[in-house]
């Protein structure tokens, strides 16, 4: 065994008893601290140990960081201490900024404490500054690692330097690590309730965001829809003044197509030629003057607007409407549907009427800005005088000017002379091509004014007619009490159509029923219940004014009652039947149609264009487009353009219909045209195939108006609507009287007016026939004159 050695350098009693010289007490404090742990010993022992333990460039990197983190808790001190003073300084009602308005909102624990944006802020700010701190150590770390020794400190080895730590201390204390895992809790929450904020202003936003753009779409729709003016109303100047749009649309009543084919309106046709037009253009059922009018100027079916004819009986309202008593057909509460003058006047355009009929009625409340009332003797001269005056007013763009005393855009004017003449003489007189040519330069003279105005490029002018016209003839007169029991009807409606209004309502089958069978062995007239077998083209069954059962004649053909017209009597002695023309049965027939003509800026169309023919109801639609209008709902289709299909150039004229036969000996008709044997045309619905018939298809019902009014049937005067008049010269010469049924009279036995009979018979049905037969009615019709003015009989 070795013997044992001993410090002898050291006392012995300093040693301690016992130790050993491999003790650690043999060693120094310092070695001894390092291996050994007292009780006493603290964490910042341990802090100076390991600081003890490090090269000098770690600990110099220690000393940065730690200085670092105190010089920002400075400034978190010094902010904070600068936005409580702020606080304390102000009212004590925090007035958020209208930009915060729309900022995210915290949660509802956040702001239930007064200081949650306080700790938001400071929150935000310590996780910046811990993350600028992580990085800065990481670096000063990384730079340390290549010190003197080349490697880290025995705590970083064994992980003693915490992530989370906000100071970079090396602590194991569990108070430490909790702290952090509460402050990342608060960070999470704070995060998850931002979230919730996001997503609550994202949804809300979005609301906003779709219910204005549905706004903005709405309104760019009716804008759209509106067929803006913008566009159209620019001024253009003729040199003098300036211009808005401006259209002119004139009506030729009775006008009927073919007469343009006839040698006698140059003008017209040259119109055509600078213009578009159809071959033709249908009305509406029934071919009336009033229903027409009204259909032009609202885009509507009769059925729709109510004007259902010249004289009709409203079961709703109890009374009767006639358009030659101005105390009834000027009440509005006739008067559905909103026409042109009407639409202009509500979108700020004003409008000049002159004598257009139901334009004296207060529809809507409204009147056009200038109305002419009805006066039939008013000349055509001073028709065109009258149109071109208001293209003389001043316009808008001069300010010293009233606007009640500006120039109208929309002029509306009416002329009945080719439909009272054709009433009076017929279709096919000398007397009714001298009218023709009369209006011929009316608008001849129209045109001209134009021209010296410079305005012919700058107005548009539309020509219209309402019907066409065919004539009578006393062998094409059915007597009615031949064909119904006149003691079961209450009121009669129409004319020369009867709508018959039984004063029992179950008598309406029975009544039906024996007219049907009459029918069968009398081809001359069609019977209809309104809502049964009413035809569908005619648009004529939805209204309660259209009576229940309807006698239709063929065209050419009327129908009287005694009270009117004896018919066995009128042959046997060979009275002539007045009026000579009549219209108001099918719209669709040939004789029926009528004109369109249209010629302006609003119509960039090539001169002598040509588009397919159509109803009467879409005028209004093109009328309101010529304009910068925005029509009211109606029936019509067609929109500005219009779309040529070619030119007149392109196909042959229609053929010129030919007036029925008049009925010899009871022979039946059997061809439409009798001269043509190409009659039977396509254009015309399914018309031409009855031979009265055919020649008979949509003609107003002019004698009912007439015969309502056959006191005053040549002078329409200014106060009566203006299709009142219009009609009533067509059948002056009928000494009517209504009789007890309601029955309107329809025909005369003579002519009764002395200023009508005096106009030669021999012209009655259009063709000379015999000399000597025709000196003989023209006779016999001279004498019942002056019998009639003696014994007080005539028309007045």
């Amino acid at each position: 065994m070795a013997p044992k050695r001993l410090d002898t350098s050291q006392p012995k009693g300093e040693r301690g008893d016992g130790a050993s010289l491999l003790s650690p007490i043999a060693y120094d404090d310092d070695a001894a601290s390092l291996h050994s742990r007292s009780d006493q010993d603290t964490d910042s022992d341990d802090d100076q140990l390991q600081l003890r333990a490090r090269n000098s460039r770690e600990l110099r990197a220690a000393d940065r960081i730690v200085l670092m983190e105190e010089e920002e808790l400075d400034r978190l001190v010094t902010t904070s201490r600068r936005e409580q003073e702020r606080q304390r300084r102000g009212s004590g009602l925090s007035v958020p900024s209208a930009l915060n308005i729309f900022a995210r909102r915290g949660s509802s624990s956040q702001l239930s404490s007064p200081n949650a944006s306080m700790e938001n802020l400071v929150s935000e700010k310590r996780k910046a500054r811990r993350s600028r701190r992580k990085q800065k150590r990481n670096r000063l770390i990384q730079d340390a690692r290549h010190g003197e020794d080349g490697e880290l400190m025995y705590e970083m080895e064994e992980g003693g330097m915490k992530d989370g730590s906000s100071t970079g201390d090396s602590t194991e204390r569990e108070d430490s690590g909790e702290a952090d895992r509460r402050r990342l809790n608060l960070v999470a929450q704070a995060r998850d309730s931002r979230g919730r904020s996001w997503r609550r202003w994202v949804f809300w936003h979005s609301l906003i965001a779709i219910g204005f753009a549905i706004l903005v779409l709405v309104a760019w729709k009716l804008s759209r829809n509106r067929r803006s003016a913008l566009p159209k109303q620019h001024l253009v100047s003729n040199g003098t003044a300036l211009f808005a749009p401006t259209t002119i649309i004139l009506s030729l009543d009775g006008f009927r197509a073919d007469f343009l084919q006839r040698g006698f309106t140059p003008r017209l046709n040259a119109l055509v030629k600078e213009g578009i037009s159809p071959q033709y253009m249908m009305p509406s059922f029934p071919s009336l003057t009033f229903p027409n009018h009204f259909t032009l100027a609202t885009g509507l079916y009769p059925e729709s607007h109510g004007i259902v004819a010249n004289k009709f009986w409203d079961p709703d309202l109890n009374a009767e409407f006639h358009h030659t008593d101005p105390a009834r057909s000027l009440d509005p509460k006739w008067w559905n549907g909103e026409p042109f003058w009407v639409t202009a006047e509500k979108q700020g355009i004003r409008a000049a009427v002159h004598m257009w009929p139901g334009s004296e009625a207060p529809i809507q409340d409204t009147f056009a800005s200038i109305v002419d009332k009805y006066n039939g003797n008013e000349p055509l001269d001073s028709k065109a005088s009258r149109i071109l005056g208001f293209l003389d007013m001043p316009g808008k763009e001069n300010p010293a000017v009233d606007v009640k005393d500006t120039r109208p855009q929309l002029i509306a004017a009416y002329v009945p002379n080719v439909d009272t003449d054709g009433h009076k003489y017929g279709p096919n007189s000398t007397e009714i091509m001298s009218t023709i040519q009369s209006v011929d330069t009316m608008i001849d003279n129209l045109s001209k004014g134009l021209d010296a105005r410079n305005l012919t490029n700058i107005v548009n002018v539309i020509v219209v007619s309402d019907h066409g016209m065919a004539t009578t003839d006393t062998s094409r007169v059915l007597q009615l009490e031949d064909l119904v029991d006149t003691s079961k009807i209450e009121h009669i409606d129409g004319w020369p159509l009867y709508g018959l209004r039984p004063k029992d309502d179950k008598d309406t089958q029975q009544l039906y029923d024996g007219l049907k069978d009459k029918a069968k062995s009398n081809p001359n007239f069609d019977v209809y219940l309104r809502d049964v077998d009413m035809p569908q083209r005619y648009h004529f069954s939805k209204n309660h004014r259209i009576a229940p059962l309807w006698i239709e004649p063929k065209v050419g053909w009327a129908i009287v009652t005694k009270d009117e017209f004896v018919v066995n009597e009128a042959k046997e002695k060979g009275l002539v039947y007045h009026p000579r023309g009549l219209h108001g049965y099918d719209h669709q027939h040939p004789l029926m149609r009528a004109i369109f003509i249209a010629r302006g800026p609003a119509f960039p169309h090539q001169g002598n264009s040509r588009v397919e023919p159509f109803q009467n109801l879409e005028v209004y639609n093109i009328v309101c487009d010529s304009l910068g209008m925005e029509p009211q709902p109606n029936n019509g289709t067609l929109r500005l353009p219009l779309k040529p299909v070619g030119t007149h150039d392109d196909t042959k004229p229609q053929d010129t219909p030919e007036d029925p036969p008049p009925q010899e000996s009871s022979a039946h008709p059997t061809e439409f045209v009798p001269t043509r044997p190409t009659k039977p045309r396509p254009s015309s619905p399914a018309i031409g195939v009855d031979p009265p018939p055919s020649a008979s298809a949509s003609e107003p019902s002019l004698p009912a108006a007439d015969a309502h009014q056959p006191t005053r049937p040549t002078k329409p005067k200014a106060s009566s609507s203006l299709a009142i008049a219009d009609d009533e010269p067509k059948r002056p010469t009928r000494p009517p009287k209504i009789s007890s049924t309601g029955t309107q009279p329809a025909a005369q036995p003579t002519e009764g007016s002395g200023n009508r009979d005096d106009e030669q018979a021999a012209d009655e049905d259009g063709s000379p026939g015999d000399k000597a037969k025709g000196w003989w009615r023209w006779i016999t019709d001279t004498v019942g004159g002056i019998w009639d003015s003696i014994t007080g009989s005539g028309s007045g």
